[in-house]
């Protein structure tokens, strides 16, 4: 009976942090849609031009040809919104962990110091924790829906084990410590306002 009284009293508060607060949203990323990941997003009103956004992502499938881009990553942002929230521009600051387990993807591309062709014959198994700053911008397409457009640039620091082949378990590097600094986010999402 007590559990019954005290989860109902933490439901009435967290439903009535909600109900105060101007709007909540709930968003999915149209990016990771296209790559079979699943998504989910929950931001809500933190002041009157301030918000709070966690969203959450999933990947545990293999791709055709074996090919792998398994992921699991969580990733709160604070906002500010320069009009009123969920409309028009916003600035963040982001969070981010996860873990991964990707490679035999056809990515012969090098850009600055990001060297992507080794995952086309090696698979890399780790985890990651970072953070950045991101630009957004709402566009409202309706009452209860908006498209937003976000992009953020960081530091993650990661570590992985590095295998020969997809298949194959011969380990040819452990615990390596990658610092990276470049694109964090980015983001074409759906969101339905309440």
């Amino acid at each position: 009976m007590r559990r019954k009284l005290y989860l109902t009293l933490f439901l009435s508060l967290v439903f009535s942090t909600f109900a105060g607060a101007q709007k909540v949203a709930i968003k999915t990323n149209l990016l990771y849609d296209a790559t079979s990941t699943v998504n989910l997003g929950l931001e809500f009103g933190l002041a009157p031009r301030w918000t709070m956004d966690i969203s959450g992502n999933y990947n545990p499938w293999t791709l055709p040809n074996n090919r792998l881009i398994r992921h699991a990553m969580v990733q709160p942002e604070v906002r500010y919104w320069f009009c009123d929230r969920f409309s028009r521009h916003f600035l963040g600051i982001h969070a981010l962990g996860g873990i991964y387990n990707v490679g035999n993807l056809p990515l012969d591309f090098k850009w600055l110091w990001l060297d992507l062709s080794p995952l086309q014959d090696h698979r890399f198994e780790g985890w990651g924790v970072g953070g950045g700053l991101a630009y957004g911008y709402d566009l409202i397409l309706g009452k209860h829906w908006n498209l937003e457009f976000e992009i953020g640039v960081g530091y993650i620091y990661s570590r992985y084990n590095e295998f020969q082949c997809i298949e194959c378990g011969k380990k040819l590097a452990e615990n390596v410590p990658v610092h990276y600094v470049g694109p964090t986010k980015a983001a074409i999402s759906l969101v339905y306002l309440f």
